[in-house]
């Protein structure tokens, strides 16, 4: 099997990352995995837990240029124990992908070029509606919303993905996750 990095830089139609089965198995013991929710103007992010049972909300970088992005990314893998990534991939409702998944996909394949370290896309479906909703329920105020919505979106992306693998574990069935 060609490694993710490998499958990553090739950005056809049928571009291919782990699968989140295979991703948790190219994991050493301990190790973290660190949800991206990649927006146009910011990128949330999040942590698992070394057990890789709990998504936390981390920060939210601002986006500015690619390669400064890059460093700062590569800052935070370095400094946090990451080992992989769980990419949401914008995929609309009637399961297509337009422009921002092709670009998520873009900026996958750039950074894995880049940065020697698995990682999987995650369907990202409703996530931001999903936690903005629970947001609006604990009434939090506008301002404090839009500083805390990616990384939150980050978090319920990377946890549906440690749910998944949770459920893996305790014999369920797989369902795909990389769409194309």
């Amino acid at each position: 099997m060609k490694g993710c990095a490998e499958n990553a830089r090739k950005l056809s139609s049928a571009m291919a990352l782990c699968n989140p089965s295979d991703l948790k198995q190219k994991l050493r013991p301990g190790q973290r995995l660190m949800g991206l929710d990649v927006g146009t103007k910011t990128i949330g992010l999040a942590l698992s837990d070394s057990s890789l049972t709990v998504a936390t909300p981390m920060e939210t970088l601002r986006r500015t240029k690619f390669r400064d992005d890059l460093s700062r990314l590569r800052r935070i893998i370095a400094e946090r124990g990451v080992d992989g990534l769980v990419i949401g991939l914008p995929i609309n409702m009637d399961g297509s992908e337009g422009r921002r998944a092709q670009s998520v996909r873009q900026f996958a394949a750039n950074l894995l070029e880049a940065i020697d370290i698995p990682a999987a896309f995650w369907d990202e479906r409703l996530s931001t509606a999903a936690v903005t909703r629970i947001l609006l329920e604990a009434e939090v105020s506008r301002k404090r919303r839009r500083q805390v919505v990616d990384k939150m979106a980050a978090a319920y992306i990377l946890q549906g993905a440690l749910d998944h693998l949770g459920q893996r574990e305790a014999g369920a069935t797989d369902r795909p996750m990389n769409r194309r």
